[in-house]
């Protein structure tokens, strides 16, 4: 007898195994077919939330490893004008002794306070309390990952965490610290224009909730390499250039004077050295917006 394009031999126990081993195919066949689909969508989110050592990502942390150290000794730094010192601390430096950096010359600190829309600095408070009860200026920054959410998202969980502004003048401007992606591909998968899309949809989310623009923070290199060296953002975030040596560098498009540079990742105070560019007034005016 003929069925569906196969002969069945009634009586036979070939039969009943070729069924049967029909029977398995199909049921096989259906599982991969219903599951194709969501194996397809669910991979890459899984991939792209996989942010599995946040506390190891602070401002700076992926720089060395991709544009070396400077000769110049920590702390070393060219002719210029006034410049006023401070650091930048995340998760890493634990508690930190601010009655220590204080008497050590420390003006202004930046405190690692989120990272996606999944980790929180456990000793932010510490640190962003600490560093204001000893009579700093101090903000907060936010480690971007452009591929695990979109860039307003991550706005609102920084803003949300720690990232707030006000205008008492002793609180900076949130930054955006985007850099080398510690987890994978240099510019996190984002096309030049992508990543420029990113960015502006955080630093306007960012100016929408709190009233003033974000400073951004990154390297020239990996700017150049990213936004394509995007000059789009110099008529409102002040800058935060990377760049450990004596000298802060070339900077991006559009920026005549950086804001801040980090110039060495171990120095007098805990965490990396920076300077803001000018004196102590000015760095009062700035955190009055």
């Amino acid at each position: 007898m003929s069925h569906g394009g196969f002969s069945v031999v009634h009586g036979t126990g070939s039969a009943r195994t070729r069924l049967t081993l029909l029977a398995g195919l199909l049921v096989s066949l259906l599982a991969v077919a219903l599951a194709l689909p969501g194996a397809a969508t669910a991979a890459p989110t899984a991939a792209k939330n996989h942010v599995t050592h946040p506390e190891l990502d602070w401002m700076g942390s992926t720089v060395k490893a991709h544009e070396g150290n400077g000769s110049s000794a920590p702390g070393t730094v060219g002719p210029m004008t006034a410049q006023t010192p401070g650091m930048d601390v995340s998760g890493y430096q634990g508690n930190v002794n601010w009655s220590a950096a204080w008497s050590n010359g420390g003006k202004f600190a930046y405190v690692k306070a989120t990272e996606s829309t999944t980790y929180t600095n456990p000793y932010f408070a510490q640190q962003y309390n600490g560093s204001y009860n000893v009579g700093m200026i101090r903000g907060s920054y936010h480690f971007a990952t452009p591929d695990t959410s979109g860039g307003a998202t991550q706005a609102d969980y920084f803003v949300a965490h720690g990232g707030g502004w006000s205008a008492d003048g002793k609180t900076l401007p949130g930054a955006l610290d985007i850099e080398y992606n510690p987890y994978g591909a240099t510019c996190y998968g984002l096309s030049q224009s992508a990543m420029v899309n990113w960015i502006h949809a955080f630093a306007n989310e960012y100016h929408a909730r709190e009233g003033v623009y974000p400073v951004i923070y990154s390297t020239f290199d990996w700017w150049n390499t990213c936004t394509g060296n995007n000059g789009g953002f110099a008529a409102t975030s002040p800058f935060w250039i990377a760049r450990y040596n004596t000298t802060a560098g070339t900077l991006p498009a559009g920026y005549g004077y950086y804001t801040f540079w980090q110039y060495a990742d171990s120095g007098v105070f805990p965490g990396d050295q920076d300077y803001f560019n000018g004196a102590l007034d000015r760095l009062q005016a700035l955190a009055l917006g």
